[in-house]
């Protein structure tokens, strides 16, 4: 629709935005929002009565496994679930085949999702290849506006190491993200330690595995100056954590995957790897820390940590089966369900706040998250909030199918998703 004189005008909605709420319609023109109020009117309508109008979704920690595992997703297809669930832009995570540790694999990236129903931004990994031996040029990927590093996967060991990556991405004014998994304490592990794990003979990872690398990151932010985001909370520790050194006015922010405010190691009982994810899920003591940490916004940013995998990979026994779960086109409803209707105290507007213009602050996506006015880009998705449906084992509109939440009821479903100004998704239908 860019460059384009007609208008788009979004009928009948509710609008939630960082500003607040109200009632009203939206118009667009081309890639932008051009009125906002009652009553208006456009070329086309898009219907949004009984919805929530709100700046498009904003995912932080996105595998889209392009280059080298397009058997279990592509940009394409990622982007495809991406704006099905709501969002407008997502961060590709780097560990791909080969890694996103250069400018050329980064252009790689960016080149596919121009192509691509959403924008596609791609984080760099903190060393070469991932390997936690020696820093990526991240000044060279910075250029092409990488602003966010992580090895995700693997957290970095070296403290050493991890004190220049933060000195380095200081001078460049880029964001440090950490896996926080020491592997002294995880290798060989599959699910949390504890109750579950004694009972089903499986090696466990602590929480401390996590937690002392949230420690140390948390000291070297300090001693550096850094701006640091952590991956993935999931243990109470690490939150307590999180939340002292934001009261101490460090520059920390973190992220919580919605599979760990909604389930619990329990969930392995059966050995269906589907339940397997790094970290592990953990106990209900620490799902709800972890949503407390949410509510009272030591959390951030609600991440999906969309990680496909190929139905045989899947399929193995749960010790040799790869970590991850898709979330994409789930975590809106789950994050209505859990956190709203759960009792956690959190509103839709909070949640909102979690998906949207929080991560987009946190990765630097000025064109995302922005408030629904005049001028702004319009990148927006419709939420029928009263739509009740049920989560089906097909994957959506993923080449995998590691659904972890089959069977369960939720609330909240996106309607209409707009892109730049193009509707992507109109009634619960990708458009192209």
């Amino acid at each position: 629709m860019a460059g384009s004189d007609r208008t788009v005008v979004i009928k009948g909605g509710r609008i939630i935005d960082e500003t607040g709420e109200r009632l009203g319609d939206v118009v667009l023109r081309g890639d932008e929002i051009v009125d906002v109020g009652p009553g208006l009117t456009g070329d086309e309508v898009v219907d949004a009565s009984g919805c929530i109008v709100a700046p498009g979704l904003v995912d932080l920690h996105t595998h889209l496994r392009q280059p080298g595992k397009e058997e279990a997703e592509t940009i394409e297809s990622g982007s495809r679930a991406a704006v099905l669930g709501g969002y407008t832009a997502v961060l590709a995570m780097p560990n791909t085949t080969p890694a996103i540790d250069c400018a050329s694999v980064v252009r790689e990236v960016l080149e596919l999702g121009r192509a691509s129903l959403c924008d596609v931004h791609t984080s760099g990994a903190i060393t070469v290849d991932r390997a936690g031996e020696q820093l990526a040029p991240m000044a060279e990927m910075a250029e092409l506006g990488v602003r966010l590093f992580t090895d995700d996967g693997t957290g970095v060991q070296d403290d050493r190491l991890m004190r220049r990556a933060m000195e380095y991405g200081r001078g460049l004014g880029v964001t440090l993200a950490q896996h926080c998994e020491v592997t002294s304490l995880s290798e060989g592990t599959c699910m949390h330690e504890g109750e579950w794990s004694a009972r089903l003979g499986l090696p466990g990872q602590p929480a401390e595995a996590e937690e002392l690398m949230v420690m140390r990151d948390i000291a070297l932010a300090r001693l550096t100056g850094a701006r640091i985001h952590l991956l993935h909370l999931s243990t109470a520790g690490s939150v307590a954590m999180v939340a002292a050194a934001r009261a101490g006015g460090l520059a920390v922010t973190a992220e919580a995957a919605p599979h760990h405010f909604t389930l619990t190691d329990a969930c392995c009982a059966e050995y269906d790897a589907t339940f397997k994810v790094h970290p592990p899920l953990r106990t209900d003591a620490d799902v709800a820390a972890v949503q407390r940490g949410l509510a009272d916004d030591t959390i951030s940013a609600i991440a999906t940590d969309h990680a496909p995998h190929a139905p045989e990979e899947k399929e193995r026994p749960f010790d040799q089966a790869p970590p991850g779960m898709l979330g994409l086109e789930y975590a809106l409803a789950l994050a209505f369900t859990q956190l709203v209707d759960g009792g956690s105290g959190m509103s839709e507007a909070d949640v909102l706040a979690r998906l949207s213009w929080q991560p987009a602050a946190i990765a630097a996506m000025d064109r995302h998250g922005r408030p629904v006015a005049a001028g702004s880009p319009a990148n927006l998705c419709v939420i029928d909030p009263d739509a009740r449906w049920t989560i089906d084992a097909s994957g959506g509109a993923s080449r995998s199918r590691n659904v972890p939440y089959v069977g369960r009821e939720v609330r909240g479903r996106v309607r209409h998703t707009i892109c730049d100004g193009e509707v992507v998704v109109r009634d619960g239908e990708a458009q192209r």
